[in-house]
């Protein structure tokens, strides 16, 4: 018995100085960026353009461009998404083939980035002729996100209780109409909260809009989605790799990074947000 306790004190211990060192680790990381990044974040930085290569002025281009490949992101991946997990948990036979479906989507969400923006430069910018767009990076990073989007939407599914669809399709209801009426409106906050985080990750992803979609100056805004864009991964890479002089856009760099951080926890925080919502709409 005391060598139990013993045990589950040093492992209670172990996981809260593990919990806290990675805490510290990402606060410190944050600090940084912020005491840095603020000196710098100016309303002529986020109002006006780039100059000097990228030493002076603004981000409003770059901001402009990443909501651009994340709104086409949200609008592909989404529906895609969250239709392949109502599909594979609901109707879908189980079996051998859904299985093995299910472990390539597993597989798929943990392919390297650099992968993804491969696919997208031989399907989207060569194969199909979409070149070096916005709407060539948003379904590259589609692509992406996507298992991660029906992994997470297939799980809040499976959350739900089995009695609530039994019980709907006893009193004759349709698959369907199960699904929409005592299905959904339960998993939606999962669904929902996998799927922004998701997204949340291709707003700072680098490696696929590389090679499909960022550029890293363009004197005029996008006017459609064939154009090419800037982006603030990007443009935080060249900066901080590319750049003759390292210490003269060192304040650019931390104001780059400190914006992407905001456009990122605002993400996430809306996915809280959202979760909130429905959790407080459909209780269970």
């Amino acid at each position: 018995m005391m060598k139990q306790w013993t045990t589950d004190i040093a492992v209670r211990w172990t996981m809260r100085t593990v919990t806290y060192f990675i805490v510290a680790a990402v606060a410190s990381i944050v600090a940084d960026i912020v005491w840095n990044g603020l000196p710098a974040l100016t309303w002529e930085f986020v109002t006006g353009p780039p100059r000097e290569s990228g030493a002076a002025g603004g981000i409003f281009p770059v901001i402009v461009g990443t909501c651009y490949l994340m709104v086409g992101t949200i609008s592909v991946a989404l529906p895609l998404g969250m239709s392949s997990a109502i599909y594979l948990s609901e109707y879908a036979r189980q079996g051998r083939f859904t299985r093995a479906v299910r472990l390539a989507i597993i597989t798929l969400a943990g392919v390297p980035s650099i992968v993804f923006g491969l696919f997208g430069l031989g399907l989207f910018v060569l194969f199909f002729g979409f070149g070096s767009s916005i709407l060539a990076g948003s379904l590259t990073l589609a692509c992406m996100v996507l298992p991660t989007i029906i992994v997470a939407s297939e799980e809040a599914l499976r959350a739900v209780p089995q009695y609530l669809r039994e019980g709907s399709l006893a009193l004759g209801a349709g698959k369907w109409q199960t699904i929409q009426k005592n299905v959904l409106p339960y998993a939606i906050p999962g669904m929902v909260t996998g799927s922004v985080l998701s997204i949340g990750r291709a707003a700072g992803e680098t490696a696929p809009i590389l090679l499909t979609a960022a550029a890293f100056y363009l004197p005029n805004l996008p006017r459609s989605v064939f154009d090419p864009c800037m982006a603030l991964p990007y443009h935080l890479y060249v900066l901080a790799t590319q750049h003759p002089d390292a210490v003269k856009v060192q304040p650019m760099q931390y104001g780059t990074a400190l914006v992407l951080v905001a456009l990122v926890l605002g993400v996430n925080l809306g996915a809280i947000l959202l979760r909130l919502h429905f959790r407080k709409k459909y209780k269970w």
